[in-house]
């Protein structure tokens, strides 16, 4: 079947086991109803799945909406679609550092824009690695860069987009303070072009809530 557009996922698959934010706990994935338990609700022959999770918030990819950081902060709820899907993208290249400052913005027009920074720690996912304090991150002055012009939505692959060498998170409140949500653990950035496409990253709609997991991915016109 030919199409007019690729859709290039770039979220982590959530799994029962699976370790996204060290010190968190891992999902816990069961069956609350079997296919086999449900045969006796059903006709001859149908039958249904209804599966459990349990889990944090913080689990595979996700979104952070102000409330997270923020008590006053939109919810996942209050959040305007607008700030989450059908985004002009942009990704910027920033593989091989670790301390990410303004100046790699500052040629990029980031104004409108879900700006999604490609470390390439996404390789280390699932690894001891993954979450130590090497890996990249904004400073408070490239969080403060892509508040002061514009940007929507702000993405990063890597395990958290502040430094988390201590309690600081500089990055967070500013952007989450300027209702800019943030998508972290993306992966498979190195699949997207530089720009020209649409991101959308869209978490459940939950009231008091300010995390979840979304279905990230990018819209390329062929």
């Amino acid at each position: 079947m030919s199409r007019e557009f690729e859709l290039i996922d770039v979220c982590h698959t959530v799994e029962h086991g699976m370790i996204t934010y060290k010190g968190l706990p891992a999902p816990v994935i069961s069956d609350y109803i079997s296919r086999e338990d449900s045969r006796g609700r059903y006709a001859p022959g149908t039958e249904f799945h209804i599966g459990k999770i349990e889990m944090v918030a913080n689990t595979g990819t996700y979104l952070d909406s102000p409330f997270h950081r923020y008590a006053r902060g939109k919810d996942l709820a209050g959040l305007d679609l607008y700030s989450l899907a059908n985004l002009d993208g942009v990704v910027v290249r920033c593989t091989g550092r670790t301390e990410i400052t303004e100046d790699v913005f500052q040629e990029i027009d980031v104004n409108g824009k879900a700006v999604l920074v490609h470390t390439g720690w996404d390789q280390h996912w699932r690894t001891e690695e993954y979450a130590t304090g090497n890996h990249p991150f904004l400073t408070e002055s490239a969080a403060s860069y892509l508040a002061k012009n514009n940007a929507t939505l702000v993405g990063i692959d890597s395990f958290n987009i502040d430094a988390t060498r201590d309690g600081n998170r500089p990055a967070h409140s500013v952007l989450l303070g300027h209702d800019i949500p943030i998508v972290e653990h993306l992966c498979g950035l190195g699949d997207l072009p530089d720009n020209g496409f649409k991101f959308f990253a869209v978490p459940v709609k939950v009231r008091n809530f300010g995390t979840f997991p979304v279905r990230a991915f990018g819209l390329v016109s062929r």
